[in-house]
């Protein structure tokens, strides 16, 4: 083991949504910032857009799942215990690589589901405190979108216009407008006019392939451009294996294989992880000694546990027109959220949100696209096909799911990474309450598809690929006992260790969680900034 690194005086584990936030915000304090990252930097032309085989690429090197995809830098996940597979990226940028961009925000009601349901927990911190940061976030990375809409607080003018509905969101607003829900232009992480040395989105479609032009406001094209001008220093392929403590107990920097698969030692004056919800429990899990022999910062117990997913329904109407739905980008063009607050009268709490998706291609069509309905080989295939390919679009009814111990991140007793890891256990199940939000939300899918036209719906209700929003699992809290960090992500246990992804959110609302992860890492990373000499080292 050799330690040639020099000492930082904050380490940052994780080259993601949130890890470049604090990585960039901390450079530009004046501090020595290195970042830990498993992946590597992805290059334009490695992205599948230009290759013949494009959409075969969904299933092997660009799949969402790790344990179906196996890059070089990725770890396996035991699934065996769960209907839903956390789903990753490793790379510089992380799961924003894998992205549709949609950015929408949590509402005031979301940080008072205790208060106001009686379930769950509140979180320490409410909107408005939050609001400055969710603004600074949209004006760095720039957001497509149309201020003004009357379903959320008011927020700043958006970086750039929504982008246009064409046919296929035209026959959706058709479906919403009969009905009388209301909807609004989604805000989306994805340029319809060129914003800060980056193009506009060219329509090409497949954004979960990751976007080739940089129009997409990926994590690897925003905050990482500037933090390594600010003198980051990233290092890629770098594996952590643990956080290592000193005899006070506070955290002294991180043990990691790097490219050559030699261990290497970081040290630094504070680290901070920003792994993911699975990620980022698995190391504090694997951080063992004895001064914390049942995890890093894990005094509460509750390290890994209140696993939260977003479980999906995906329904998809069939069309006699053609919606040329396979043009533009996946996702992130409108959503509805009408059905978003609790209702007492509905049989269970929280609410769902509908977004509409486009199709994808031709390959995807026959394999059944979001729904997993496939076109019937033999006869009729080429006949279906043309029924469907172009002729339909997806809503995703997206639910709220609810913080439950049980649902957790353990460490596998046998299974290993390459580098002999232990690899993360996962154990989830769907509650009573998500089973019957996922049951109506679907229902109010194909009613608005029906609305709209379709003479074929075609329905899943809960679909295994849905778990990309990984959340809970260092939950945020006032009280030690009851929670790992504080209301600015610091650990109650280790004084010079922080959290800024997913795992710290307390509940996850029913919509996509980037923007708050990216807001809360910068509400921390200002906080460290101004008071880092008083933190511990």
């Amino acid at each position: 083991m050799s330690d040639s690194n020099g000492h930082a005086d904050v380490l940052v584990i994780g080259a993601g949504a949130s890890g470049s936030v604090v990585a960039w915000r901390l450079a530009q304090a004046g501090m020595n910032v290195v970042c830990l990252e498993q992946g590597g930097w992805l290059d334009k032309d490695d992205y599948p857009h230009r290759r013949n085989d494009w959409e075969l690429q969904r299933q092997l090197e660009f799949n969402l799942d790790p344990n179906e995809r196996m890059r070089p830098e990725d770890y396996p996940l035991n699934v065996d215990d769960t209907p839903i597979n956390p789903l990753m990226f490793n790379a510089v940028g992380g799961s924003t690589i894998h992205w549709s961009g949609h950015f929408p925000r949590f509402k005031p009601s979301d940080f008072r589901v205790k208060t106001l349901d009686g379930v769950a927990d509140d979180w320490p911190l409410d909107y408005w405190e939050l609001e400055p940061y969710y603004d600074r976030n949209d004006a760095l990375v720039g957001v497509t979108g149309l201020a003004g809409d009357p379903a959320n607080p008011p927020r700043s003018v958006r970086s750039t216009p929504p982008l246009g509905l064409g046919p296929v969101g035209e026959a959706c607003v058709r479906g919403f407008e009969k009905l009388g829900w209301h909807w609004w232009p989604a805000d989306s992480a994805l340029l319809s006019e060129p914003f800060d040395g980056r193009p506009a989105c060219n329509n090409c479609g497949p954004c979960d392939l990751g976007c080739p032009t940089g129009a997409m406001s990926s994590a690897h094209v925003t905050y990482w451009p500037k933090a390594v001008d600010m003198g980051v220093r990233l290092v890629t392929h770098a594996r952590v294996r643990e956080v290592t403590v000193d005899s006070r107990g506070l955290a002294s920097g991180a043990l990691y294989f790097d490219e050559n698969g030699d261990l290497q030692e970081q040290q630094a004056s504070m680290v901070i992880l920003a792994c993911n919800g699975v990620g980022t429990p698995r190391l504090m899990l694997n951080s063992t000694s004895s001064l914390f022999p049942d995890g890093l910062a894990n005094s509460s117990g509750l390290v890994g546990k209140n696993l939260m997913f977003h479980p999906n329904g995906f329904v998809t109407g069939i069309f006699d027109e053609d919606l040329q739905s396979f043009r533009g980008p996946i996702g992130a063009l409108i959503h509805c959220q009408e059905f978003y607050e609790t209702d007492p009268a509905r049989g269970f709490v929280r609410g769902f949100q509908l977004q509409m998706c486009r199709a994808t291609g031709p390959l995807s069509h026959a394999l059944g696209g979001f729904t997993s309905d496939p076109v019937p080989w033999g006869a009729r295939h080429h006949e279906v096909l043309r029924e469907r390919f172009s002729r339909n679009f997806t809503i995703g009814a997206m639910i709220e799911d609810l913080p439950e111990p049980h649902n957790r991140v353990t460490l596998d007793p046998e299974l290993c990474d390459s580098d002999g890891i232990p690899a993360p256990k996962i154990e989830y199940t769907l509650s009573d309450n998500s089973e019957k939000l996922v049951a109506f939300a679907v229902d109010r899918a194909r009613e608005l598809l029906e609305a709209a036209g379709a003479h074929t719906v075609l329905a899943d209700p809960v679909v295994r690929r849905s778990g990309w929003h990984l959340m809970g699992t260092a939950r945020m809290g006032d009280n030690p006992a009851e929670s790992v960090v504080d209301k600015w992500g610091r650990t109650h246990d280790v004084p010079n260790l922080f959290v800024v992804d997913g795992s710290v959110f307390v509940t996850c609302a029913p919509i996509n969680p980037t923007t708050t992860i990216q807001a809360l890492a910068l509400r921390t990373a200002d906080w460290i900034a101004d008071n880092h000499q008083e933190i511990p080292s």
